[in-house]
Order: structure tokens, then C-alpha cells, then sequence
């Protein structure tokens, strides 16, 4: 019985990796990410921002999820930038972004800390 929840727990472990590597956009035949969003400061402590490096498309979505998934905001980018204010129902941690066209399909992705 232990040794099926060892399994169980390590299944699990690797599941989380796997989920957080394909999230985050890593590209392991090059090593390096091409990033169309600049998210700064990171880590951040009562705002982040966001960018568009190329100017990008102007109907993309911005999704912003706590690290146990639950969506945080949705946040437009048609001026090419946006600044989140960490509020109250941030807390210390790291969160994930989703950057999707106005289809649905998953632009980019990357990650962000908060330290409050």
C-alpha cells in the first residue's frame, strides 16, 4: 500500500513539472523562449506590467491564474500594455500568464512572482 502511494505521489510530482514546463513556454530544442509579453517587475510587489515587444495583436486576451489555477483576471491589451494592481487576492506566490488570441488559441505564456 505505501509503495502505490509513493507511485501515486511521484506520478503526481511529474505531472506538475510537465504542466509547468508546457506553460511556461520553454523550448528545450534551443534552450531559449522568444517572449512577445515583457512582464516587469519580477518579482513584484504591488503592480506588474505588461508589453507588447512587437506592437502584437490588439484583440489578444491576457489571462492571469494562481499557481493552484484559479483565474485571477482577464485583462485586454489593445493599447499594447496593461498594469495589474496586486490587490488583497494576491498573495504571496507565484502566478501564471496566458496570453490568447481573440480565437482562443494560446499565444504565450510565462510566469510571475509576488513577494508582498
Amino acid at each position: 500500500m505505501n509503495r502505490i502511494l509513493h507511485i501515486s505521489f511521484l506520478t503526481k510530482r511529474l505531472l506538475t513539472f510537465i504542466i509547468i514546463i508546457l506553460m511556461t513556454g520553454y523550448s528545450f530544442a534551443s534552450g531559449t523562449q522568444v517572449k512577445i509579453i515583457k512582464c516587469y517587475p519580477n518579482p513584484a510587489t504591488s503592480v506588474v506590467n505588461f508589453e507588447f515587444q512587437n506592437g502584437g495583436d490588439k484583440n489578444a486576451i491576457l489571462q492571469i491564474y494562481s499557481f493552484s489555477g484559479k483565474k485571477m483576471k482577464d485583462v485586454s491589451l489593445a493599447s499594447g500594455k496593461a498594469t495589474v494592481i496586486l490587490d488583497n487576492d494576491y498573495y504571496r506566490g507565484i502566478y501564471v500568464y496566458r496570453l490568447t488570441d481573440k480565437n482562443g488559441r494560446i499565444i504565450e505564456t510565462g510566469k510571475f512572482q509576488v513577494v508582498k
